[in-house]
C-alpha cells in the first residue's frame, strides 16, 4: 500500500491550507447548462447542487442532469460544513412531487438523484413528500431510475420505510465524517444511528450508498475504520470528496488529500469488500451516480 503524505507546507499566508491546482473547476457555462437552469426556475424547484454550493454543478448541469432538493431549502440541522439555510422550515409544498415529476420528464432524465433537507419537525421527516415524489417521476418517466439521499430519520423507522417504499433503485445517507468528529461535524447526528439506518435500508433490500467527506482532520486508519463499519453494516456504495469550506462561517479545511490517496481509499475500499467506490477531491454523493446502478 502506498504512503502517499497530505499536502504539507502548502499553507497561505493565514496558516490556513492552500487551494491546491487540483481542485480548480470550470464555470458553469453552455446550452445545456441553460436549458436545466431554466427548468429549475420554470417549475420553482431547490437542487442540492445550488444550495450547496456543488463545484460540479456545471459538469453536471452541461450534462442535463441535476440533483433535485425537496421539502424546501430550509433545514433543522446546522451542520457545521454545509451550506444550505439553517432555521424553521415553512410548510411544505404538497404539489412539489408532482413539479418535479414534471421536470425530470422534461429534462428526459436517465437516473434522477432527490434529496432534502432535514425535517425534524415533522412527525413523519417528510417521509410521505418523498414517496409521493418517488411516485411521482415512476409515474411520469417508468424508464427513470431513481436515487433517494435521505436524512437522519432520528429512529423513526416508521418514516424510514414510508420514506423509501415509493420504487427507488438506490438509498443513501450519507456519513459525513468519522466518529471522532461527529461532535464538531453533525452536532444533531449520531454516527451509531446513521450506521444503524443504512443497516435497515439494506435490510428492506435496497441498494444502499454513503458519502464521506475528507480533509476535515481525520486519519486514513479511521477511514478505514469506517469503512470498515459500512461494510459491517450493509454499505454497497461509498462516495469520497474532499471537504470545501463554502463560506467563512463553515469549519475550516485542515488538509487538502493529494488525488493519490484518494486512489488509495478506493483501492482499500474494493479490498474491505465496497461493491463501488467513487473517490476524487470533487467528488461528492451524486457526482456520476448514474453509475451506481448496478
Amino acid at each position: 500500500m502506498l504512503e502517499l503524505p497530505i499536502v504539507e507546507n502548502n499553507t497561505a499566508p493565514s496558516g490556513r491550507p492552500k487551494r491546491p491546482e487540483w481542485l480548480k473547476v470550470r464555470l458553469p457555462m453552455g446550452e445545456n447548462y441553460r436549458n436545466v437552469r431554466s427548468i429549475v426556475d420554470e417549475f420553482n424547484l431547490h437542487t442540492i447542487c445550488q444550495s450547496g454550493s456543488c463545484p460540479n454543478m456545471g459538469e453536471c448541469w452541461g450534462a442535463g442532469t441535476a440533483t433535485f432538493m425537496i421539502l424546501g431549502n430550509v433545514c433543522t440541522r446546522s451542520c457545521s460544513f454545509c451550506a444550505v439555510k439553517t432555521g424553521r422550515p415553512n410548510e411544505y409544498d404538497e404539489d412539489e412531487p408532482r413539479r418535479v415529476a414534471e421536470a425530470i420528464w422534461l429534462m428526459k432524465v436517465k437516473h434522477a438523484v432527490l434529496t432534502s433537507v432535514n425535517r425534524d419537525e415533522l412527525k413523519d421527516r417528510g417521509a410521505e413528500i418523498w414517496y409521493q415524489t418517488v411516485r411521482a417521476v415512476k409515474e411520469r418517466s417508468p424508464e427513470t431510475t431513481i436515487e433517494t439521499l435521505i436524512p437522519d430519520v432520528k429512529s423513526n423507522w416508521e418514516a424510514l420505510e414510508r420514506m423509501i417504499s415509493g420504487g427507488q433503485e438506490v438509498v443513501s445517507h450519507n456519513m459525513e465524517t468519522v466518529p471522532r468528529l461527529y461532535r464538531k461535524v453533525r452536532p444533531q447526528a449520531k454516527y451509531e444511528r446513521s450506521l444503524e439506518q443504512i443497516q435497515r435500508i439494506k435490510d428492506y433490500g435496497k441498494r444502499t450508498k454513503t458519502g464521506i467527506m475528507v480533509g476535515l482532520g481525520e486519519t486514513r486508519e479511521e477511514v478505514f475504520e469506517a469503512m470498515d463499519h459500512l461494510v459491517e453494516h450493509g454499505c454497497d456504495i461509498l462516495t469520497l470528496g474532499q471537504y470545501l469550506q463554502p463560506t467563512k462561517m463553515h469549519i475550516e479545511v485542515a488538509e487538502y488529500v493529494h488525488p493519490d490517496l484518494f486512489a488509495e481509499y478506493r483501492e482499500v475500499g474494493l479490498q474491505k469488500g465496497l461493491k463501488y467506490v467513487e473517490s476524487g477531491p470533487l467528488v461528492r454523493s451524486s457526482y456520476h451516480a448514474e453509475r451506481h446502478v448496478f
